[in-house]
């Protein structure tokens, strides 16, 4: 199933921030999910883990994002560290909506 964060009207596929994420020399693993926000409904926010021995900060990984797609897109917020995943790999985006507190906290 694919992921839609609707902000502001615009809807933004979580996958296609993750591609350009995953283009990022530092990132491991990255998972998007949907971040209440006041103004926008929802805004998208990545969750990082970064290869060993690599850094980056929340404004390089954004700015990154801004230089690839729109900047509607882009993750108004980075959250750096272990994304949990099933014993097969599979990164379960249920538990960062939990994280964050989206509406939209099903299983997908």
């Amino acid at each position: 199933s694919k992921d839609i964060i609707i902000s502001g009207g615009e809807n933004i596929s979580s996958v296609e921030v993750e591609d350009i994420l995953y283009k990022h020399p530092a990132v491991l693993f990255a998972a998007v999910v949907a971040k209440p926000d006041p103004k926008w409904g929802e805004v998208p926010c990545a969750f990082v883990e970064l290869k060993d021995g690599a850094s980056a900060s929340e404004a390089d990984i954004i700015a990154f994002c801004r230089s690839h797609m729109s900047g509607f897109k882009t993750p108004k917020a980075v959250v750096f560290g272990p994304i949990p995943k099933t014993s097969t790999g599979k990164i379960q985006k249920f538990l960062l909506r939990n994280e964050v507190g989206s509406a939209k906290a099903i299983t997908a």
